[in-house]
């Protein structure tokens, strides 16, 4: 067994543990907490495709990188995207069938993302939302990295929101830093925001305040994650 053999064994194992662990309601939208980072995460990300010239979803081919049960797709079709043109990819196929359960008109497949089962230059966005900071084996991301650009078209953007922190309290996981997205993806042009306040603040703070919240979520050094564009050069 090679090394990213046992890490994609490494992390199916943590997501199981992961499972049984982490109460469901976390990431719900009924936990005020989530909720004010994925409308914060929401807003910014339109933002970003003002900035990029996207001003429709519309004819967009969109692959979502360790799409879960594809939570984050279905917002995009909220954004204007039309669901026969998304596709999901996660390792999970407890996740995967949850993902075409609830929406069978997107295209979810399960596999490992090293190895896209997707043409060259087929879409328009590829994005990851923390996925990279759950992959400790460089290899392993570099191979990801790449099959992230394969498949992006030349005109196309990848959509990136990561941890640039590491989580004292989960070696599980590895903050992925600037200097590390740019190794990544050499040859790219690449745009990185800081958003998010802190999720451990969040939780205690949203259930009170959701003003405090953004007002605190103006703090630099209180934000957490990369929002970012790459482009092909």
């Amino acid at each position: 067994m090679n090394s990213e053999e046992k890490e994609i064994n490494r992390i199916k194992e943590v997501y199981e543990k992961r499972k049984k662990k982490i109460p469901s309601r976390l990431y719900s939208y009924s936990n005020p907490g989530n909720l004010f980072i994925i409308q914060e995460r929401e807003r910014e990300v339109i933002e970003v495709f003002k900035k990029f010239g996207i001003n429709s979803l519309e004819d967009k081919k969109i692959l979502d990188i360790g799409c879960g049960t594809g939570g984050e797709l279905r917002r995009f079709i909220m954004l204007g995207a039309k669901p026969e043109n998304l596709y999901g990819i996660d390792l999970l196929e407890d996740r995967i069938e949850i993902a075409r359960k609830l929406s069978p008109n997107i295209n979810f497949v399960c596999g490992n993302a090293e190895k896209l089962p997707f043409e060259n230059d087929f879409f328009d966005i590829v994005m990851q939302f923390t996925v990279f900071t759950s992959i400790l084996e460089a290899k392993t991301k570099r191979n990801i990295a790449k099959e992230m650009l394969r498949v992006l078209k030349p005109s196309g953007i990848i959509l990136w929101y990561d941890f640039f922190m590491n989580n004292p309290k989960n070696p599980d996981v590895r903050g992925v830093k600037k200097k590390e997205i740019y190794e990544l993806f050499p040859n790219c042009k690449i745009y990185l925001k800081r958003i998010t306040l802190a999720p451990p603040l969040v939780r205690l703070i949203a259930p009170r305040s959701f003003l405090i919240c953004y007002l605190l979520g103006k703090l630099p050094l209180l934000k957490t994650h990369y929002l970012g564009v790459i482009k092909k050069l």
